[in-house]
């Protein structure tokens, strides 16, 4: 069995939720402004929402055309718009991904937000907290930090059942 299928990721969104809840009212941030970032951070987004019972609708973002990375990736074949459906402005942010590791989608994600206006502050949750920073993000909220083998990639498959795979083998 690998470490992905011992992750039960009902338990990384419950403790999750909690720490999320415990970091707004620390913050004295009332009513924030949940983004997922496409896909598996949408996923994550929609049961964090929901377990938050945040009054503003979610919105989702596709930071494809943002990536900087393009020559190695290549374009998402189907890339879907972004919707924020309430204004960015001055707004406290919850950034939410599924998997956090060299920091280059949550640039992508910022730039996005910024091209929408100013937030007032933006606080990233990601289910899976993997190292190997490029950049100097740092989530603030986190299901779980994991390390894998040298080869090795963990994937969010769902929407229904949300569940940890990972891919590859070790070196």
């Amino acid at each position: 069995m690998s470490r992905a299928d011992e992750l039960n990721v009902e338990q990384l969104l419950a403790a999750m939720s909690a720490d999320l809840r415990r970091h707004l009212q620390q913050a004295g941030i009332d009513h924030p402004l949940m983004i997922g970032i496409h896909t598996g951070g949408v996923w994550v987004a929609r049961r964090l929402h929901h377990a938050l019972g945040l009054e503003e609708p979610l919105g989702t973002l596709n930071i494809s055309f943002y990536r900087d990375d393009f020559s190695r990736i290549g374009v998402h074949p189907q890339v879907t718009p972004s919707t924020l459906p309430v204004t960015v402005e001055n707004r406290h942010i919850i950034l939410v991904d599924d998997v956090l590791q060299t920091g280059r989608t949550v640039r992508a994600a910022l730039n996005e937000i910024f091209d929408y206006g100013r937030p007032a502050s933006v606080t990233l949750a990601v289910l899976v907290d993997l190292p190997g920073r490029e950049l100097p993000f740092e989530a603030a909220v986190s299901g779980t930090h994991l390390e894998l083998e040298p080869g090795q990639q963990i994937k969010l498959e769902g929407p229904e059942p949300l569940r940890l795979a990972i891919r590859g083998r070790a070196a």
